[in-house]
């Protein structure tokens, strides 16, 4: 038996290895969202709970924690972090030369 997988190295942007149009956007997204994921995690809350706090009927906020975030804009899950309680900092640094810059979500 013969084993023809392919194995690629990752860009390290699953969305973008995909070719993914706005992949970087997709990656922030999916960061933030798993960032308010660890949050209700630690806080120990329902989706109900979550959902009073965040102004979400339970079934949304099952889909933002599943991962289904279309309908999420990058400023309403910056805005559900600090519903939770945690300052969010924004960060601008330059790019290298001759490269376009990218985002990154840290913290959590």
């Amino acid at each position: 038996m013969s084993d023809d997988t392919t194995v690629h190295d990752s860009s390290g942007n699953v969305f973008a290895d995909l070719g993914i149009e706005n992949a970087e956007e997709y990656l922030a997204k999916s960061e933030l969202a798993a960032v308010i994921l660890r949050i209700i995690q630690r806080r120990r809350l329902t989706q109900a709970e979550a959902g009073k706090l965040l102004g979400l009927r339970q079934p949304k906020v099952s889909d933002l924690l599943r991962g289904r975030l279309d309908g999420f804009s990058t400023d309403r899950l910056l805005r559900f972090i600090t519903l939770l309680g945690y300052d969010v900092q924004i960060r601008l640094s330059k790019a290298p030369a001759h490269t376009q810059g990218h985002m990154e979500v840290m913290g959590g």
